[in-house]
């Protein structure tokens, strides 16, 4: 019997391979309306594949999925699995490659994600707790420090958070190139440039459901990052209603003076 890693790394995976397909059957994406039709569709047989899946594989568990019908009874549930069958849906619709599937598996009597998995279909690539890690690299000396954020809704502070912190790391000698923001679609997209090494932390304080941020918080998590709330308070989930009042994912050597950037920012 496959584990649950193996069962959440496996459903994500075909269900990767199937927006793929999908988006490629559809051909070229000419204008609004078709882009649209071809998003509905695919966050719809995205999810029936993934309830089918995960039901056939663990039939006693809960499932929490942005397409499905929210049902109180998770809360009382052992086992909660949080889906987004696709994060990043207006990037897919776009053509673009930042998009993502998101499964993790919420254990509440233990407090803790399990099961994590991201899968970037459309760059070749899957993160899940599966994958075999050392850890994060130092910080970046021959580049700027990255924020990643949403490109419709950044943080109003986060221009004063990047003053603030490039005079910081640049007072405590670890780098005087100073910080710069960049935009990624999915929140799954968004970490993977984390773990990549192309960005070095991510910022979110407008928030957004829990299937948005479960399996991207397990993925950073198993990789060495540091995720929490902006104040440093690990997020919970499996609430009613499921939402996530904002988010930050780190680089470790990076949490302590960016908190304390974004403290100030917001006070000032």
């Amino acid at each position: 019997m496959p584990t649950d890693a193996e069962v959440s790394r496996d459903v994500a995976q075909e269900a990767g391979r199937l927006l793929l397909e999908l988006r490629s059957s559809f051909g070229p994406v000419a204008d609004k309306e078709a882009a649209d039709a071809l998003r509905k569709r695919a966050d719809r047989e995205s999810h029936l594949l993934i309830m089918d899946r995960l039901t056939a594989a663990r039939p006693d568990d809960a499932i929490l999925s942005e397409e499905g019908k929210d049902d109180a009874s998770r809360l009382d549930a052992e086992r909660v699995w949080i889906v987004d069958p696709l994060d990043g849906t207006y990037e897919y619709g776009q053509g673009r490659v930042d998009f993502a599937v998101h499964i993790a598996l919420w254990e509440p009597a233990a407090g803790i994600l399990s099961a994590t998995t991201v899968d970037l279909p459309a760059q070749g690539l899957t993160r899940s707790v599966l994958d075999d890690v050392a850890g994060p690299p130092p910080l970046p000396t021959d580049r700027p420090i990255r924020i990643v954020a949403s490109r419709s809704r950044p943080p109003a502070s986060l221009p004063r958070t990047v003053e603030l912190l490039s005079g910081m790391l640049a007072e405590a000698g670890v780098t005087d190139r100073g910080v710069e923001i960049v935009d990624v679609g999915s929140v799954g997209a968004k970490v993977n440039e984390i773990i990549a090494g192309r960005a070095d932390a991510y910022v979110h304080d407008t928030g957004f459901f829990e299937w948005d941020v479960a399996a991207p918080y397990g993925v950073a998590r198993h990789y060495g990052l540091v995720p929490s709330h902006l104040d440093g308070a690990p997020v919970v989930f499996n609430a009613m209603p499921p939402y996530v009042t904002d988010l930050m994912v780190s680089h470790p050597a990076l949490v302590a003076p960016l908190r304390a950037a974004l403290q100030e920012a917001a006070a000032s």
